[in-house]
């Protein structure tokens, strides 16, 4: 419990970095009134007319939980509308006419009300008339408390009784006559009694209610000298009998709990005071500390806490410290009489004469405080914060001298042998006595340094930490300090009570802590006034702003470091807490800070941060060394662009101890075997990073032996790639590349700016060699070395390199699985060609020219046909996406150079895959290529020459719409790219892209593409040209993807699509058209022997639909359909003969309606999962009645190659 939690609902925890201003405060509290009040008064007058129907019933109960729900966060809205819903809701419940579902019904309204708007308010309102006592007490007559679906009235019954029993009379007198007729009656006193008993021990919500009216009745003045002392012995009677080892007793421990706690609430203390003793006495037996009921636990503490206010005498004690007027809004109006007003307070509490006598505190208050502060430590927040409730409620009470004991006790919670619960718990307790004026100022002093100490409170656990409670609750203190105490009582821990918050506001991993930071520092602010440049740091980390992490820790720390007072702190947080975090992230994050930090501290880095982290960088510790040495580099890295910025060497920062601590890094890790094992994952990438960080930074490493160890480590951990985890892999792998890029440059090039040949015909050769290594993740890694190398160490070796790329991007039988190396070598490709630049007539093995730009392309365009599939999934994607991503930076690269290169039949195979990639059925894939394709088409420096139709597409694509296209939404991306079926050059491309979408899975591709391709067909529907046209590119799609199930499986249930809306009713009306025989024979070819359930289930359905074509094709297609009758797998003869079945109700025509009737019945009556002779029996009957020639079974060559 601290800031985070005691705002409005909008101040709660959202997702890292999400939370911004505009979506909180349209989801903050913005009703203004409660608007409804006509359309809850419609439910409730009809409620007569709903109660008998079941389903109305629940749709009236649903809207009115829906409205009132919407007031939960506002419940004060309903307040006057509370008395007119309660009088229309009573006038059910006394009617006498009314049925009992009614009456239910009623009672379920009232507790949804009394729900939102609180038992305490709605309390007041029942109507407690003499009169209404004795009605209420015959309604629990028909009460049943084990009927579960009726709870609420018997929860709404028991506070309405919880109201009426307090009317101003004996109720003695209510009784009158009891033995009337005979038979003597229960007093009402006892009927109520009896029903508050039966009520504390059940397992509902009424048990709650019970209990209110246990605090209420039994503090009546007639009832507490009758009845008191009775109940009291029965409550603790039955706690002690009962058990929390089992769920029974576990309720009626509850009930008991609550009733006790209620009734030391309300009750008087010099009625009480006489049982206290006894009470507690029953409790410490019960050992509810033991309890792994938290509940239990909780009113345990609370019980405890009453007990202890109830031993202590009422009375606001006259030392407690008083700041005076604590309204800012007052505070900013009367500025200039505040101290007055304050010095006025102040006297009156010192002046005030206790009239009571002093008297001595009974020594079993000793125990209740020592039970509040265990409670404290317990394992869950809501008993500890109510053991600090306690814990300041009844210091409060306490002489001055026993109170600073009690402060002294709890400190002991801070020490570091304590888990987190004991620090949770004794920063709330903290801040509820500071909030009461009970921590006196002379006490500060003990208590700042070890709230500071909880503000970066994080202890790990495993492999994460706990204490983010801890430091939430740290704030809070923070929080409740600023508004209890006077600035000059806080002034002397200014400095680092806000350089705490800032740190913690800005550096905490937790965005609960960082906000509740921000919030205690803006209090302070506020309250306070003396905190360094406040204003100004609240603008940049307000409670919004330090949602982002990533902002905090890389932008909003730099603007805040800027004020010399925050600096050293914050650098020194990071060195001593942040780069030896648990979390990775975290580390890293530091890091990056640090860099941002050192243009504000050079020197403090210099001569103090960077000397402390070489030892730690060689340490023993993992996280440590591993945030160390990425301190090391980043700090090194900002050092020397803060030299370049000023003129000055990189040497006037850094000394010989320091540089030689940086080179032997890599030494003292490499001779204590620290790259290997677990370990080793992140030693690798860490070092990597520094090798990287020190070459961008030019140290004076030339020529050193340090060199050829950081290549070694380079090399080794591309070679070891295979050997390290997955989440691993690409951390390495990227730090490695960008390692050996800057390593070459600075260190590889001589004064020549060339590179030594022995060394680049060594390095290429050996990196060469790898790509055909058996180890996808090797070749992989030194693909992308290869892209990573500077162009003086490829020149002369273009040609041999581009060799060795072009064997890893090609797919060979042994390596077809290798899709990550087939994408890393496309990438590298790119990188290789803008790395060596274009020259129209220059040697093949320098430059990109004409001698090898059609290899190059041709690498690049066999990548857009990569399918490969495995158990991830379509691999083959992201080759295609880096295929496409790579073609546009060469072709970009060669149209800014030399567009002469570009070949016109090369400019139409990029347009044309990347146009087949745009209308597949992957959105992210299909994104990324509407979006190269459309860099291409509108590229202007200068415009790519020799795109097929550029107008036409121009016109498709406006270049105002180029960016706001959404291409990962189908419902935008299909409606134009269909359109391109009309341009003949796209036309293939596209439809093949189109096949696998509309034949798809995927329900919102599947419509939205079906939906496009049908409107196109709808638009040429009339056009005999353009309707042969993309008849003739269909059956080219078929033909060329025979067999091939990828693009196979999804074109014949596109084409049932097509057959089923339509699409070529212009050729229906002909006989044997040509484009249907020549469909029917590849469907044939396509299902010839095959196995396919979802294959056969599809050419069913197209053959089905092929029957409405005219001529002798009908004959051919009923052959088909009566070959699968008879297939050996049953469920495709169930298919055939259920879709026949609907083919013929569909096309009536096609069989002579004389037997019509009888071939249906044939189909649907019989059995087709019976043995294959009884079913070709009928099949065969039917070919007799539709006049089709009966297939003949052939004799078997081979097993499984039958054909009937």
């Amino acid at each position: 419990m601290a800031l985070s939690e005691m705002g409005d609902g909008s101040e709660q925890e959202q997702e890292q970095g999400r939370c911004q201003e505009p979506d909180v405060i349209a989801r903050g509290n913005i009703l203004e009134s409660f608007t409804e009040s006509e359309e809850i008064r419609g439910l409730i007058n009809n409620l007569r007319g709903v109660y008998g129907d079941l389903g109305t019933r629940e749709v009236t109960i649903e809207k009115f939980i829906v409205i009132m729900d919407k007031y939960q966060e506002q419940p004060h809205l309903l307040d006057p509308h509370l008395e007119w819903m309660m009088h229309l809701l009573l006038e059910v419940v006394r009617d006498n006419s009314s049925p009992s579902p009614l009456v239910h019904l009623a009672f379920k309204f009232l507790y949804i009300i009394t729900k939102v708007r609180g038992y305490k308010i709605f309390l007041q309102l029942f109507p407690h008339e003499v009169a209404d006592l004795q009605p209420v007490l015959d309604m629990f007559a028909d009460q049943n408390p084990k009927d579960h679906e009726t709870w609420e009235t018997r929860y709404m019954l028991l506070l309405w009784l919880s109201m009426t029993c307090l009317i101003p009379f004996d109720l003695a007198r209510l009784d009158g006559n009891i033995l009337s007729e005979g038979r003597s009656r229960m007093p009402i006193m006892d009927r109520i009694l009896k029903i508050a008993k039966s009520y504390l021990v059940v397992s509902d919500k009424a048990r709650d209610a019970a209990a209110v009216l246990v605090s209420r009745f039994i503090t009546r003045p007639d009832v507490k000298q009758k009845r008191m002392a009775d109940f009291l012995d029965w409550a603790l009677s039955t706690l002690s009998k009962s058990s929390f080892q089992t769920m029974e007793g576990t309720v009626v421990m509850d009930g008991m709990l609550q009733a006790l706690a209620q009734l030391f609430k309300h009750g008087k203390r010099e009625d009480c005071l006489p049982y206290a003793s006894t009470v507690l006495e029953c409790l410490d037996n019960c050992k509810l500390s033991e309890s792994n009921q938290t509940l239990l636990r909780k009113l345990g503490v609370k019980l405890v806490q009453r007990l202890g206010l109830t031993f202590l005498k009422s009375k606001v004690a006259k030392w407690r410290y008083q700041r005076g007027c604590r309204s800012l809004a007052a505070n900013l109006q009367m500025s200039a009489q505040v101290p007055v007003s304050q010095n006025l307070v102040i006297t009156a509490v010192a002046q005030a004469v206790d009239d009571e006598e002093e008297y001595d505190i009974p020594g079993v208050v000793e125990n209740v405080i020592e039970q509040l502060l265990i409670g404290l430590k317990d394992k869950d927040t809501i008993v500890r914060w109510s053991a600090a409730k306690g814990i300041g409620r009844i210091t409060g009470r306490l002489p001055k001298e026993l109170a600073d004991d009690v402060v002294g006790s709890l400190l002991d919670c801070f020490s570091f042998q304590e888990t987190d619960n004991s620090w949770h718990g004794g920063c709330l307790a903290l801040a509820e006595l500071g909030r009461r004026g009970l921590l006196l100022p002379s006490r500060i002093a003990d208590v700042v340094p070890v709230i500071l100490k909880a503000l970066t409170y994080d202890e790990k656990r495993g492999a994460c930490s706990v204490g983010s409670n801890v430091r939430d609750a740290a704030c809070y203190v923070c929080w409740a300090f600023a508004r209890a105490y006077d600035p000059l009582e806080l002034t002397p821990f200014v400095n680092q009570i806000s350089s705490a918050l800032i740190i913690t506001a800005v550096f905490d991993r937790d965005i609960n802590c960082r906000r509740a930071a921000s919030a205690a520092f803006q209090e302070n602010v506020g309250r306070q006034g003396t905190f360094p440049h406040g204003i100004d740091i609240l603008t940049a980390a307000d409670y919004f702003a330090v949602g982002n992490r990533v902002n905090c820790f890389l932008n909003i720390s730099v603007f805040i470091a800027s004020f010399p007072e925050y600096t050293r702190p914050m650098i020194d947080h990071l060195v001593n807490m942040k780069i030896n975090h648990w979390d990775g992230v975290i580390r890293e994050l530091s890091t990056k800070a640090l860099h941002n930090l050192t243009p504000q501290a050079p020197e403090y880095m210099t001569n103090v941060v960077l000397p402390g982290l070489l030892p730690l960088a060689v340490g023993p510790d993992l996280h440590t060394r591993h945030g160390a040495i990425l301190a090391c580099a980043e700090i090194a890295h900002a050092l020397y662009k803060l030299a370049a910025e000023n003129n000055r060497s990189i040497m006037d920062y850094f000394d010989e101890k320091s540089l030689e601590g940086l080179k032997q890094i890599h030494w003292e890790l490499c001779s204590r075997q620290l790259y290997r094992g677990l370990g080793g994952e992140l030693m690798r990438p860490a070092v990597c990073t520094l090798i990287e960080k020190l070459s961008v930074s030019k140290m004076p490493f030339g020529g050193d032996a340090v060199i050829d160890g950081w290549q070694w480590l380079i090399n080794d951990s591309l070679r070891s790639l295979p050997l390290v985890s997955s989440t691993s892999r690409q951390q390495i792998k990227e730090a490695a590349v960008s390692a050996l890029a800057a390593l070459c440059n600075e260190y590889y090039i001589n004064d020549q700016r060339e590179a030594d040949p022995a060394l680049q015909g060594e390095l290429l050769q050996q990196y060469i060699s790898e790509l055909q290594n058996t180890e996808e993740m090797i070749r992989c890694g030194f693909s992308l070395a290869l892209g990573a190398l500077p162009r003086f160490l490829l020149k002369g070796k273009l040609h041999q390199v581009l060799e060795g790329l072009k064997k890893v991007i090609c797919i060979s039988h042994k390596d077809v699985s290798f899709a990550e190396s087939r994408r890393d070598g496309l990438k590298a490709t790119a990188k290789v060609c803008q790395t060596v630049g274009v020259k129209r007539e220059g040697s093949q093995d320098q430059f990109v020219c004409k001698d090898n730009v059609i290899q190059i392309y041709t690498m690049l365009l066999n990548g857009m046909s990569d399918y490969t599939t495995d158990s991830r999934g379509d691999v083959g994607a992201w080759v295609r996406e880096a295929a496409m991503t790579s073609l546009m930076e060469v072709t970009l690269l060669l149209v800014q150079n030399d567009s002469e290169l570009l070949d016109a039949k090369i400019c139409e195979q990029i347009m044309c895959c990347l146009a087949q990639q745009s209308a597949e059925k992957i959105d992210r894939f299909r994104a990324h290529a509407g979006s190269v394709f459309l860099t291409l088409l509108y590229f202007d420096n200068p415009p790519i020459p020799h795109i097929p139709h550029r107008e036409e597409l121009e016109r498709i694509f406006p270049r105002s719409e180029a960016v706001t296209l959404n291409w990962n939404a189908p419902s935008q991306a299909f409606p134009r790219i269909t359109q391109l079926l009309g341009l003949p050059t796209y036309q293939y491309h596209v439809l093949l892209g189109l096949t696998v979408s509309v034949g798809g899975l995927t329900e919102t591709t599947v419509r939205y593409s079906a939906q496009s391709l049908f409107d196109y067909m709808k638009k040429i529907q009339n056009d005999r040209r353009a309707m042969n046209l993309f008849c003739a590119t269909l059956l080219r799609v078929f033909e060329d993807n025979l067999l091939n199930d990828r693009v196979s499986v999804p074109l014949l249930k596109m084409l049932d699509q097509m057959l089923a809306n339509g699409c070529f009713d212009i050729f229906t009306m002909e006989e044997n058209h040509p484009f249907s025989l020549k469909l029917l024979t590849l469907c044939k070819e396509e299902i010839k022997k095959s196995k396919d359930i979802q294959k056969l289930r599809s050419s069913i359905a197209v053959f089905c639909g092929m029957i409405q074509f005219q001529g002798d094709i009908r004959k051919k297609v009923l052959f088909q359909l009566f070959l699968l009758l008879c297939h050996p797998f049953p469920v495709i003869r169930k298919a055939t003969a259920s879709q026949a079945y609907e083919m013929l109700i569909t096309y009536s025509d096609i069989v002579d309606p004389d037997i019509l009737e009888e071939v249906m019945t044939v189909l649907s009556d019989t059995n087709w999962d019976a043995e294959l002779p009884l079913v070709r029996e009928k099949r065969n009957y039917l070919c007799d009645l539709m006049n089709v020639p009966k297939p003949q079974l052939v004799s078997k060559v081979e097993r499984g190659s039958t054909a009937q």
